[in-house]
């Protein structure tokens, strides 16, 4: 028996290459200057964008290895804040078919990473809901920049992205996305990502605008919709995302790792504040205003209800200061409506107290001008295109609140029977409204739709403030005012319908935050 004949260091070596990453073949080249200007020119288009076309992110999956060489890079360039990432890298699995070449098939599964960043859209949301402009698509690169000093810190941009690209910097008070390192491409060079991706499998190209409107903008579904750009993502017909994704593999249905699980976003306590204050300030003055003969009392309180809401959503914002500049977006974001409304319905109401206005006449007005701020309130959040936050959801949730902390204010000076029953029918047809989202959580189907994660979180997760809604408006909003109806009303009853009906409205908008489950990217 022959011994084995004895390994060298050029053994050693080729079997160390063998197991190289795509990242330490890459340094290793590297080192060697195999790598070099012409390699990087070669992930930047030869020309510049012509009219109707613009710049974008092309990435082949099949070359994403999920090193995350991009997402370091990105972040080393950028000097992004610990837990700031422009580029985020996900994984989508699925099961493929292998047919057996002996007859028969067997399931493999599949693994597919997923690089991601600013898609630069054609009609990017960020961009026409910011309300303070501080958002520009160049018209020549078609690069969607976040411009800094303008931002107050809103994060309604946050919501309008469907792909969670823009993010907020706590210590700065600011939004901030990526820019496709749009210095680095004016000097020729290749954005921070392209560069360091050891597999090249990010580059960018040039797309042609009004192909990327044919392929996305025909009536589709929205799960065929995405399924033409990425799986499992969200409907791209809304903002036409221009990032290119490539893939020779045809697996069907790859899913996220999160497409079955949804986490309670947050809160946002200065705005959950503002809606039910404003909206119970602008129930009731109307309230005060129809009544015969008109309560100027009540309409003061339900302007310092009102004027306090609007004083809450200022602690919303990273930069207070500059709250001021809200408005100067009206031509495309709701917010700046939302702004405009409703300091416009203050301004008239508080002029309408001290003229001692009163008639029809000036209830009309007060009637158009409340509607026309809860319409605005209601497309802040329709406009997101978030399934809970439809017009259809939102609508019957704001006005309920309208009517339910009217009738609740106007209950404390005059506790009619009538009012009590205009209360009970309100709080049972909201209550219906809010509960037919439950029906979505159906443990039975295998699709995973928005509304049916936000059924599944409000009957698991949320379940405690869900009851607390429940016992809160059922109580305040129909067993209380029923000893009204039967002539048993009395101060501290009526006291304890009043803030049964604050807490409940409290609750209710906490889930209306928390317990929304958009598509996100993988």
């Amino acid at each position: 028996m022959t011994a084995p004949p004895e390994r060298t260091l050029i053994d050693e070596l080729l079997d160390e290459q063998r197991d190289l990453t795509a990242a330490g073949e890459f340094a290793r080249a590297k080192d060697r200057n195999e790598i070099g200007i012409p390699h990087y020119r070669q992930l930047l288009p030869l020309i510049t964008p012509q009219p109707g076309r613009q710049y974008a992110f092309e990435v082949d999956l099949d070359k994403c290895s999920g090193c995350k060489a991009c997402v370091t890079a990105c972040h080393s360039l950028n000097g992004l804040d610990d837990g700031e990432s422009w580029r985020e890298v996900g994984t989508l699995f699925g099961e493929a078919l292998v047919l057996e070449a002996r007859g028969g098939n067997r399931v493999e599964p599949v693994q597919q990473t997923v690089t991601t960043a600013c898609h630069h859209c054609i009609e990017p949301g960020c961009l026409q809901g910011c309300p303070v402009l501080a958002y520009d698509k160049d018209p020549i690169t078609g690069i969607v920049r976040h411009l800094d000093d303008q931002c107050i810190g809103c994060s309604y941009c946050i919501l309008k992205c469907p792909y969670d690209v823009p993010k907020y910097s706590a210590h700065r008070g600011i939004v901030r996305k990526c820019d496709l390192c749009h210095g680095r491409i004016a000097a020729g060079e290749a954005p921070a990502c392209a560069q360091a991706c050891p597999s090249d499998a990010i580059r960018i190209v040039l797309v042609e605008q009004e192909s990327v409107r044919q392929q996305f903008r025909p009536q589709r579904s929205a799960a065929s919709g995405a399924a033409l750009w990425l799986p499992d993502s969200p409907f791209p017909a809304h903002t036409l995302p221009t990032t290119r994704y490539l893939t020779k593999r045809d697996v069907p249905g790859l899913r996220s790792s999160q497409h079955e699980r949804s986490r309670p976003q947050s809160p946002h306590w200065p705005l959950i504040l503002m809606l039910v204050m404003s909206q119970a300030g602008i129930g009731a003055f109307m309230a005060a205003t129809f009544s015969q003969p008109a309560s100027r009392l009540l309409a003061v309180v339900a302007l310092l209800w009102l004027a306090t809401g609007l004083g809450a959503s200022v602690f919303h914002l990273g930069r207070p200061a500059k709250a001021w500049r809200v408005w100067m977006g009206w031509r495309t974001s709701w917010l700046s409506r939302e702004a405009i409304a409703l300091n416009l319905f203050a301004g008239v109401a508080a002029a309408g107290i001290v003229l001692r206005n009163s008639g029809t006449a000036w209830a009309v007005i007060i009637a158009v001008l409340g509607l026309l701020a809860l319409l605005t309130q209601t497309m802040v959040y329709a406009d997101t295109h978030r399934a809970f936050w439809s017009l259809a959801r939102t609508g019957p949730r704001f006005l309920g609140t309208t009517l339910v902390m009217g009738l609740a204010f106007a209950l404390l000076l005059n506790p009619l029977p009538s009012l009590a029953l205009a209360l009970i029918v309100t709080t049972l047809v909201k209550l219906g409204c809010e509960c037919s989202v439950l029906q979505h959580a159906d443990s039975s189907s295998d699709t995973w739709t928005e509304l049916r994660r936000t059924a599944v979180l409000q009957w698991e997760r949320l379940r405690p403030v869900l009851a607390i809604r429940l016992f809160a408006g059922l109580c305040g909003g129909v067993g209380l005012p029923f000893l009204i109806l039967t002539n048993r009303g009395s101060p501290p009853v009526v006291a304890m319908i009043f803030a049964l009906c604050v807490l409940a409205e409290l609750a209710e908008r906490w889930l209306f935050f928390t317990s929304v489950a958009p598509d996100r990217m993988p």
